[in-house]
């Protein structure tokens, strides 16, 4: 008899416990209504069918990830959304990563809301149709490390305040309609020296010379219409592994460049380029190399990676001539 009440009293007590504090696993209430608020403002698409109030969000629901029952990844890709990012995005403040992607329906603009992700590290919003300015107070996620908002229709310039962004280590901005110089405060993060990647938009005019002191690993400025001397990219003292200047209006000296030991990849066709191609290019451990529609000169230096390099990536230039094309 003492053994049925004592296994009863111990029925009730995990019973009450287990109402009063549920798993450790299961979501934050706040949490899951915003989460089901967001739901609602893309329509309720298909793809967060698993989006089911009766079920636990920490577990159950497709791109959501929890750490002690907060919400800190919410991803949502490839599918039928239909609407805006709602302001009630900012009510997930223990969000680490937010990662949008792959929606051709998604529109508006990206709301302030988003500025209360304080922790937020991991930030993406690519190929959807958001569209307006990349908003100024973007520099606010202060944590962000890797920030990219390519292949939408943002317009306008470039906010100068990402440079004030301490731990960004990339920024990706192509294949947006941004228009304008890049920003002069781009030679002075407070930070890291971002992998910085800016192509196929509007931008024109000159690079600020305030890069010229500035150590880029990557740099893609490609489909542009920038213009004057980009010879500030390149220097023995720099550490930089990619450069696509490709496709703009550049007009500098390559004999006068001195090249990075470390570059791996260069395009700069279809530019302006001109002079002779200095020996110094043969010391590298290039993996894509691309100098056509210039206006480059002389023989091709003979050595190193070269002439492991197709006749087109030398094409179409004023009077270039040696291996791999014609003799001079």
């Amino acid at each position: 008899m003492r053994m049925k009440l004592l296994n009863l009293s111990l029925f009730f007590f995990f019973f009450f416990i287990f109402i009063l504090f549920p798993c450790s696993k299961s979501c934050n209430s706040n949490d899951k209504t915003t989460l089901l608020k967001i739901k609602k403002s893309l329509n309720n698409p298909q793809i967060l069918n698993s989006w089911d109030p009766q079920t636990n969000c920490c577990t159950n629901w497709t791109g959501v990830v929890c750490t002690h029952r907060r919400i800190t990844g919410l991803t949502v890709s490839a599918g039928d959304v239909v609407g805006q990012i709602t302001e009630e995005i900012g009510d997930l403040t223990d969000l680490v990563i937010l990662d949008w992607s792959s929606l051709s329906r998604l529109r508006g603009t990206i709301p302030r809301s988003i500025t209360k992700l304080k922790n937020l590290v991991y930030l993406r919003f690519r190929i959807t149709e958001l569209s307006g300015p990349v908003p100024e107070y973007i520099s606010e996620l202060q944590n962000v490390t890797f920030l990219d908002l390519s292949f939408n229709r943002f317009n306008g310039s470039i906010p100068g305040s990402i440079s004030q962004m301490p731990k960004l280590e990339t920024i990706q901005l192509s294949h947006n309609k941004l228009t304008g110089s890049i920003p002069e405060s781009f030679g002075s993060f407070v930070g890291n020296v971002p992998n910085l990647y800016l192509g196929n938009n509007h931008l024109s005019g000159e690079i600020p010379k305030s890069l010229s002191k500035t150590d880029f690993n990557i740099v893609s400025l490609s489909g542009n219409n920038l213009s004057g001397d980009a010879s500030m990219f390149f220097g023995h003292n720099k550490t930089t592994l990619r450069l696509d200047l490709s496709r703009n209006n550049f007009h500098f000296d390559i004999s006068k460049v001195k090249f990075a030991k470390s570059l791996v990849s260069l395009d700069l066709s279809h530019n302006r380029v001109f002079g002779e191609l200095p020996l110094e290019l043969t010391k590298l451990q290039l993996t894509h190399f691309n100098l056509s529609f210039n206006s480059l000169c002389g023989s091709i230096p003979q050595g190193g990676m070269l002439q492991k390099f197709e006749v087109y990536e030398f094409s179409n230039n004023l009077c270039l001539c040696g291996a791999p094309l014609k003799r001079c």
